[in-house]
């Protein structure tokens, strides 16, 4: 680690010396009923579940990005979260099945030169297509072999906690959402007469609110049957802290003074929003930034309308197909849907957020 510092980041002096003495001669013993167990020294790998252990992973490892690019496939990281992907037609599927055998092939024999190791247990393979393209493959989709292990192709696969399907349907991620919130608040009402207001509150938006609302930019411009399912646990879940009767709207409840809460659709126009906004001020992830274009930046647009009014490109699309979702289709169609005056560049984060749910609520 601390080599990698040094010669591939530049770290010196007092800098590398503070990395010297917050990764050398750590020790660790146990206590258990009283008694300790011995003291045992720690000669590799970083504190768990400290601040910077997810950071110096990062660093470890950025020599992966480079193996992969050997290769000329598509690398995308999140911590010890690695996906490798590749575009192509079905009847090149033999090739890209190879050129991935390879390069997976790479990368375990850079992580065992590494002091790492790639479970397979956890190795994952989806072809993700239209049904008719998926319908060539047959009963059987191509698989990969590593050595002694055949990894099978998935129907479902878990991306950051979001279950994405080969169809790249979000049914089965929004039916899973549903019903661990619906358990949730099942659970929150076997005691809501033990706890006051507040209490419901924090225990709904902690373990339900928090839920919908994760990764929901991934249901732009979803069909309203996908969205209805999330919209029924708001509604429940408003019911719960409201201590509403049985038959009251759901959707009123929502928009009541005490809870002043957006529907599932607008919830995620409202994200679309706030990440084109952060984009446009250089607060957002490249990878998220690099898909957006101003207006303003395009030649021979720059003394247009749209220019001025801070708008953005919307690429083309088929309406109803999968690039419509795509964020950067969706979030500068949101954007530019949006009034002057919220798009304009003087206003703080926190004041444009206000003003974005005003308005959101303002259009009911």
């Amino acid at each position: 680690m601390l080599l990698k510092l040094e010669r591939r980041f530049g770290f010196w002096g007092i800098v590398l010396e503070w990395f010297h003495s917050y990764l050398c001669e750590r020790t660790f013993y146990v206590i258990y009923n009283g008694s300790t167990s011995c003291t045992v020294y720690v000669w590799c790998s970083v504190p768990q579940g400290s601040v910077l252990g997810p950071p110096l992973f990062i660093l470890y490892t950025a020599d992966l990005e480079d193996k992969v690019d050997e290769h000329e496939i598509c690398y995308h990281a999140y911590a010890d979260y690695t996906q490798l992907y590749l575009r192509c037609r079905c009847e090149d599927s033999a090739s890209v099945v190879g050129r991935l055998e390879h390069v997976i092939t790479d990368v375990n024999q850079w992580m065992s030169a590494n002091r790492l190791r790639l479970n397979m247990d956890k190795t994952e393979l989806i072809w993700c297509g239209s049904k008719h393209s998926l319908s060539k493959f047959g009963s059987c989709a191509p698989t990969i072999r590593l050595g002694a292990d055949i990894i099978a192709a998935s129907e479902h696969v878990r991306l950051l906690r979001v279950t994405l399907s080969s169809e790249l349907s979000l049914e089965k991620h929004v039916s899973t959402v549903s019903a661990t919130c619906f358990s949730h608040l099942r659970q929150i009402r076997l005691i809501w007469k033990l706890l006051d207001a507040g209490s419901t509150a924090t225990l709904v938006h902690a373990f339900v609110t928090s839920r919908v609302d994760y990764c929901n930019v991934v249901l732009a411009e979803s069909l309203r049957s996908t969205t209805d399912k999330l919209q029924r646990v708001m509604n429940a879940a408003a019911h719960v802290i409201s201590n509403a009767q049985k038959y009251d709207s759901g959707l009123s409840l929502l928009r009541h003074e005490e809870l002043h809460w957006l529907d599932v659709v607008d919830r995620v126009r409202y994200k679309l929003a706030v990440l084109a906004y952060r984009s446009l001020h250089g607060t957002a992830p490249q990878y998220l930034t690099s898909l957006l274009t101003s207006a303003s930046e395009v030649t021979g647009r720059q003394y247009l309308r749209s220019a001025t009014q801070q708008k953005l490109i919307v690429p083309r699309c088929r309406r109803k197909t999968f690039g419509c979702r795509a964020f950067s289709v969706a979030s500068p169609s949101v954007w530019n849907a949006l009034p002057d005056s919220l798009r304009d560049q003087e206003l703080t984060l926190v004041i444009f957020r206000r003003h974005l749910k005003t308005y959101f609520f303002k259009l009911y």
